[in-house]
């Protein structure tokens, strides 16, 4: 029987955006493109902005990442067949996005809402958060973390998630801070995958 080597690993490198996030890169190859916008006119619950940069191990912000977000609607449920939670689905709300950061800036950015309590395993109740996942160059596999929001004091103390990171150092990691700019609600959620402030991420 012959055999076959195992393939070599590639990183997102330089051309995730041409099949992820085409339009970015200058391609409309798609008829409708997932983006940043997870919310229209009518999706319920409180709207906000999520705000940051990726940095590397030396401090430098990633210009070519591409993250991904999905999060419960206000009432704290999914839209997926996996949440069976007795909850209002919206369906005015996607409950997921896609974006790149800016190639100039690094910053990158996402419309949504904030997102209600979900129940996790055995009925526990996990504090408001957003998941995310980051793909850029010199990532072999993708990187999972989640976003907490740094003004659920109580809910967070309570999550059973946050909790499980043993240094409470580490936890903060996984806090976005509440801003208001231009009338709007941004939370500020930069993320580190080296050095000594680096983000808090998930073996899922």
């Amino acid at each position: 029987m012959q055999r076959y080597p195992e393939t070599p690993s590639q990183t997102g490198g330089p051309y995730v955006h041409i099949g992820l996030a085409p339009s970015q890169a200058g391609f409309e190859i798609f008829a409708s493109n997932v983006g940043n916008q997870l919310t229209n006119s009518q999706t319920r619950g409180d709207r906000i902005c999520i705000e940051g940069r990726v940095f590397d191990g030396s401090g430098e912000p990633l210009r070519d990442v591409l993250i991904e977000i999905w999060q419960a609607n206000a009432d704290g449920k999914y839209a997926h067949p996996g949440d069976l939670q007795d909850k209002d689905l919206d369906a005015h709300f996607r409950g997921w996005g896609r974006t790149g950061a800016d190639f100039d800036t690094g910053l990158y950015r996402f419309d949504t809402i904030k997102p209600g309590e979900v129940v996790g395993r055995q009925g526990v109740l996990q504090a408001p958060h957003i998941n995310l996942w980051v793909v850029a160059r010199g990532i072999n596999i993708g990187l999972h973390t989640r976003l907490y929001f740094g003004d659920e004091v109580a809910a967070n103390a309570q999550d059973p998630v946050l909790n499980s990171i043993e240094w409470v150092s580490r936890r903060r990691t996984l806090l976005a801070q509440r801003t208001v700019l231009d009338d709007q609600v941004v939370y500020q959620f930069d993320i580190h995958l080296q050095g000594e402030r680096e983000t808090v991420f998930f073996d899922i």
